[in-house]
C-alpha cells in the first residue's frame, strides 16, 4: 500500500462537476492498493497517518498529530501510485489491485478512521475525480508499506 499524504487547509474531491467530499483543516490522502495487501497493510497505513506527527504545536514545531488537532481526512483512491515507469514512456499498472480486490480494502481504510472519531471524505471509487487541494507547509509525506511488510 502506498500513499501520498498531505497536510492541507482544506481539500474537496469533485465528480462529474458534484462535490463528493470536502474537508477543512486536515490530510489529503491519496491511496494506492497494490495486488497482494491484506487488512495488515491498510491497518497499519491508517494508524501511521492518523498518528503522523506534522501538525504544527504551539512552539511551532510539527509535533501533532491528525489525531491530536481532530483534524479532518479526504481520503482518495489512486490506483496510479503504482505505475511503473522503469520501460518505455507509457505507465505500466501491474502492480496495482484490481478494483473488485482493491475496494474492500479502501472501504476497510475508511471505517477505521471513522472508528476513530475523525470526520472522513471521500470521492467515488474507480470515476475521473477532480481534486482541490490547499497543501500547507507545503507538507508532503510518502508512505508505503512494502518497507515494513
Amino acid at each position: 500500500m502506498r500513499a501520498v499524504v498531505q497536510r492541507s487547509g482544506c481539500s474537496r474531491v469533485e465528480v462529474d462537476g458534484k462535490i463528493t467530499g470536502e474537508i477543512k483543516l486536515g490530510l489529503t490522502v491519496l491511496l494506492g492498493i497494490k495486488k497482494g495487501d491484506t487488512p495488515a497493510e491498510s491497518r497499519y497505513m491508517m494508524d501511521k497517518i492518523l498518528n503522523l506527527r506534522i501538525f504544527e504545536d504551539e512552539n511551532g514545531k510539527m509535533n501533532r498529530s491528525l489525531l491530536e488537532v481532530q483534524g479532518e481526512l479526504l481520503l482518495v483512491s489512486q490506483f496510479t501510485l503504482y505505475g511503473d515507469c522503469r520501460k518505455g514512456r507509457r505507465p505500466g499498472f501491474d502492480m496495482a489491485e484490481l478494483p473488485e480486490a482493491a475496494l474492500p480494502l479502501f472501504n476497510y481504510c475508511l471505517n477505521y478512521v471513522k472508528e476513530q472519531g475523525l470526520k472522513v471524505q471521500t470521492g467515488i471509487f474507480g470515476a475521473n475525480m477532480k481534486l482541490s487541494i490547499e497543501n500547507q507547509g507545503p507538507c508532503t509525506i510518502i508512505l508505503d508499506s512494502e518497507k515494513i511488510f
